[in-house]
């Protein structure tokens, strides 16, 4: 049985440095996705949410498993969108006013349609009512800008701050805050929790830029 880590074969995406901003161009990817909004730390529709993502994601590769295909496969990271209508909920952090997309990148060679059914089984065997909100979609991003942050998201602000400051340097910003969550939270203790902070940009992806220490 063949056996792929997306992770690895994507290192420049997926494994940054926490020491210097890079740019890099996200091709367009296929992703499962859900939106909703308002706090996630107080909503347990967030919480459900992400079961819903990852028992599709789940389900899939169990799919893929048995499949002809024969491929196992690591179920990628949790990642997500964030932004508001009115961006002065993010400088109050107002969080009821957040709005958000969680979403799992998938392998290419997990077909939509297979997709489509294992959400129809997850649909079948679990009560869980944001399973009927999550699409198929793809996404690419182009040249963004990232940066690895090492601890709990509430000291994320230095980092996404030095990000921003690259930013600026070179080219206006483009699209969503953009999280890659690398770790389990409800496992790991916040002092290692490790999240990508990345921000699209109208701006060729060929440097890698140096953060401020």
């Amino acid at each position: 049985m063949q056996k792929i880590d997306l992770k690895s074969e994507l290192r420049p995406l997926y494994q940054p440095s926490a020491k210097e901003v890079a740019l890099v161009d996200v091709p367009e990817f296929r992703f499962l996705m859900l939106d909703e909004e308002g706090d996630p730390d107080s909503s347990r529709l967030y919480a459900e949410v992400v079961e819903a993502l990852f028992s599709v994601s789940y389900k899939a590769k169990l799919m893929v498993k048995k499949s002809s295909a024969a491929i196992d496969y690591a179920v990628m990271p949790l990642e997500g969108l964030w932004w508001a209508h009115d961006m002065s909920a993010f400088i109050s952090n107002d969080r009821s006013r957040w709005k958000w997309t969680m979403m799992i990148m998938q392998p290419a060679f997990v077909e939509a349609d297979m997709l489509e059914s294992a959400i129809q089984a997850v649909r079948s065997v679990k009560r869980l009512a944001a399973v009927d909100s999550i699409r198929v979609e793809q996404f690419a991003e182009g040249p963004c800008a990232q940066i690895l942050h090492i601890g709990p998201f509430s000291e994320e602000g230095p980092t996404v701050g030095r990000l921003h400051d690259s930013i600026e340097r070179i080219g206006p910003p483009a699209g969503r805050h953009h999280e890659i969550y690398l770790r389990d939270v409800r496992r790991a203790k916040p002092a290692n929790w490790r999240t990508i902070i990345r921000q699209p940009m109208k701006t060729s992806a060929s440097v890698t830029i140096e953060a401020d220490t």
